[in-house]
């Protein structure tokens, strides 16, 4: 591992200036990631600054919105009352993630900053777009089970592993930040970007940018919500396929909904498609089964991934199908 210096400012405004003025800084909080990354070779930095000291723990709901902090740990906001009465969907998806020991120790903000799985990215011997761009990309033609079908480009493939941004996309989150340029306000459908040519950027982030909280809208549609992972094993584990809907009923008829998914493509994957084949429309096997095959329009697979195409139809069915009451 490189070496680095390491430095716990007190203040926000300290800990984006100490990253901003070095080009190669990084942030770190629970670090469940980012060290593994360090010592895989995948990430390199010659300054760390903690951020653990910065007041940005608190969960608060008020005025119809519930306010994260950056450095919530995951279980405290998977355990939260205003967080299972208004926004299940993000609790569950977070008590599906990593182990309790990660969960205690791994920040809302971080979670939403981890990388990707893919072997080739972790590998610092395999050429890689995202970690080396213009290297190549072998999962095009390599191992690609678990790499996506949706939002790919030829430059890469790889999935992206968060299980809470998924969920935070499905109740239109947006994720407040700190920069060199000010305090911003980005919608979550704007924060995770397609690889397209430059795969080695993946957020909206700026350099020194630093996520400082979430906030979710309190809304009919994200008290009814909900998150369905389906993995190779049961526990600490990333999604094969995940879906996370919200739904907002007028007896039979869906008024509004979110259909949002994991573990097929290279963000955190929102289908207007599919919700405009159900938004006005009586929910049934039909228009369930038409918001599927609208998810998958644009479906590229490949030779070890093409299941998922199946498969997240039928996660989308038997989801929609319990949320909604459809027999």
């Amino acid at each position: 591992m490189r070496a680095f210096e390491y430095a716990r400012p007190t203040t926000v405004d300290e800990a984006v200036r100490l990253v901003a003025e070095r080009p190669d800084a990084g942030f770190i909080a629970g670090g469940t990631d980012l060290l593994n990354l360090m010592k895989d070779g995948a990430r390199a930095h010659d300054r760390l600054i903690d951020v653990n000291a910065l007041p940005l723990g608190d969960v608060v709901e008020a005025d119809g919105v519930i306010r994260i902090g950056a450095l919530a740990r995951m279980r405290e906001v998977a355990e939260h009352p205003a967080v299972l009465r208004a926004a299940p969907v993000v609790s569950s998806a977070l008590l599906n993630s990593a182990s309790p020991q990660v969960r205690n120790m791994a920040a809302i903000g971080g979670n939403l900053l981890q990388r990707t799985r893919c072997g080739y990215f972790r590998d610092a011997g395999s050429p890689c777009n995202k970690r080396v761009p213009g290297s190549g990309c072998p999962a095009l033609e390599g191992q690609n089970r678990l790499h996506a079908i949706l939002g790919g480009s030829d430059q890469c493939i790889a999935v992206h592993p968060s299980d809470l941004a998924v969920a935070l996309l499905a109740v239109d989150a947006t994720v407040l930040t700190q920069g060199p340029g000010g305090v911003r306000r980005i919608p979550m459908a704007d924060f995770h970007v397609v690889p397209g040519t430059t795969p080695d950027r993946e957020t909206a982030l700026a350099h020194g940018e630093l996520i400082t909280g979430v906030e979710i809208p309190t809304t009919p549609m994200a008290a009814n919500s909900r998150y369905l992972k389906l993995r190779d094993r049961a526990t600490f584990e990333f999604a094969v396929v995940a879906v996370a809907a919200a739904l907002d009923m007028s007896g039979n008829t869906v008024r509004d909904v979110r259909l949002t998914f994991g573990g097929v493509a290279t963000k955190p994957w929102r289908s207007l498609e599919a919700e405009a084949a159900l938004r006005g429309r009586r929910l049934s096997g039909d228009t369930i089964a038409a918001a599927g095959q609208a998810l998958v329009q644009g479906a590229v697979p490949r030779e070890h991934n093409a299941f998922k195409t199946d498969l997240v139809q039928r996660a989308l069915d038997g989801h929609l199908r319990d949320l909604g009451g459809v027999a």
